[in-house]
């Protein structure tokens, strides 16, 4: 079995040695790769399949193939090179702890501790954690509801189908047609969670989780078995009886494919398990933004906004009321209908100033923060990246600009993700210094 890791944008060159794969392992993971909607055309957006070599893009995760795994994990700077194992256990734990912020699940301390961050690539680790969370809940009991049952039995149970006794039954006096509700663990929920277990039994090649799934299995044979494609993910109702399950749920989701990543699977030619990281990126920052301005006044919306840039024109230039050109800012702060800061995510690496200007910003991103400021009245933007050691400053504002010809104001800004416990309050600071009128009081709450 060939696995091998590497960063995205690096290289991975055919060989036969460690730090190569062979030419037939690459050839079988790209055509995975193709088949992923995130690869586009020809799976590049995933992987390039040159003569030489394969060369990972900015969609992380995991892709397997017969015999081959390749696990691609994103470039973190402050966490080492990404080559030795010490350092791709560390990059895969801020992975988690990143995708852990975005789908809003709560990981203790103690069991991020427990998982195998060296032995295991990002698959594993996530299957990992999966199969101890379950663990936990099956201990407590398998959830159960009332469900609506219809029978034909001796004895009256509920109430009699009176159009079923007398039409389909009317030859069989000694059979009733019943219906009545019975307490069963037979719901949507406990289905998605035996189709979770089922797909990983499947994809997992750890001895440790093909153990414990095997086991969870068992727990759940009496579930009726359901396609991943009908699986009831709208029937599901979480209340205070079984609320323990919704981090389960959102991590079977995960698994799943029905968030951030897209699983393909058909007669046998591999999976993947990826990530674009700039959506992951950006939702990252906006949950950790709203954590870090609760108690403030200041509402985030993620992906809100949804002005249009332009009003149709009739032929005598009236406006007709039609829209075009929908905006969605990846991330806007108010205070009530006030409109204090717009935020726009891109995971790439700024230059330092020194060596250009402009910082390698694009023009185009430049252009989308002016059109964003005009069209919501908002005087404070913000591009965020990722920081990164070759800015030869620490992370925070790099850069400020006044439009010309008004008053808005544009700041460059770089966050740290190598220290993600740090985020939040480098995150509340960024935004008292970018808008000055918030104070750093104001923003931290009572």
């Amino acid at each position: 079995m060939i696995s091998r890791t590497v960063l995205e944008w690096r290289k991975i060159r055919y060989g036969d040695g460690p730090d190569e794969i062979p030419e037939w392992a690459a050839d079988r993971l790209a055509s995975v790769a193709r088949a992923n909607p995130l690869g586009g055309e020809e799976g590049a957006r995933i992987l390039q399949h040159g003569r030489t070599s394969l060369r990972a893009q900015q969609v992380v995760g995991v892709i397997a193939a017969e015999d081959c795994t390749l696990e691609i994990l994103p470039k973190i700077d402050g966490l080492g090179d990404g080559d030795s194992a010490a350092s791709q256990a560390q990059i895969r734990r801020n992975l988690v702890h990143m995708l852990a912020v975005a789908l809003d699940l709560d990981i203790a301390s103690g069991q991020m501790a427990r998982l195998g961050w060296q032995d295991e690539n990002l698959l594993e680790v996530l299957i990992r954690l999966f199969c101890d969370r379950l663990f936990e809940a099956v201990h407590l009991g398998l959830p159960r509801r009332y469900v609506a049952m219809e029978e034909d039995i001796p004895t009256l149970r509920g109430r009699l189908d009176v159009i079923r006794q007398f039409s389909t039954l009317a030859a069989s006096p000694d059979r009733l047609a019943c219906r009545f509700d019975e307490l069963s663990s037979d719901i949507p929920l406990n289905q998605i969670m035996k189709a979770a277990v089922a797909r990983l039994l499947q994809l997992s090649r750890s001895t440790h989780n093909q153990r414990r799934l095997g086991e969870l299995a068992f727990a759940f044979a009496e579930v009726s078995d359901v396609p991943v494609q009908s699986l009831r993910w709208d029937s599901v109702i979480l209340d205070r009886t079984n609320a323990r399950w919704k981090d389960l749920l959102e991590l079977a989701r995960l698994l799943l494919g029905e968030r951030f990543q897209t699983t393909t699977s058909g007669r046998g030619q591999g999976f993947s398990l990826l990530f674009e990281m700039n959506t992951l990126f950006e939702e990252f920052v906006g949950r950790t933004l709203r954590r870090a301005l609760v108690g403030t006044g200041l509402q985030v919306d993620l992906q809100g906004g949804r002005l249009h840039c332009l009003a149709e024109l009739d032929e005598e230039y009236a406006a007709t009321g039609r829209r075009r050109f929908m905006t969605k800012p990846d991330i806007m702060i108010r205070r009530g209908s006030e409109r204090v800061m717009i935020i726009d995510t891109k995971w790439k690496r700024l230059a330092p100033s020194i060596d250009d200007p402009k910082q390698g910003v694009s023009q185009s991103d430049v252009y989308q923060m002016m059109a964003y400021g005009r069209i919501y009245q908002c005087p404070n933007l913000m591009l965020l990246y990722p920081h990164h050691d070759g800015m030869r400053i620490e992370a925070g504002i790099t850069s400020r600009h006044e439009v010309v010809g008004c008053d808005d104001q544009l700041a460059t800004t770089t966050l740290d993700l190598s220290q993600l416990a740090a985020c939040t309050p480098a995150l509340r600071s960024l935004i008292c210094r970018v808008a000055d009128h918030i104070s750093e009081e104001a923003a931290v709450g009572p």
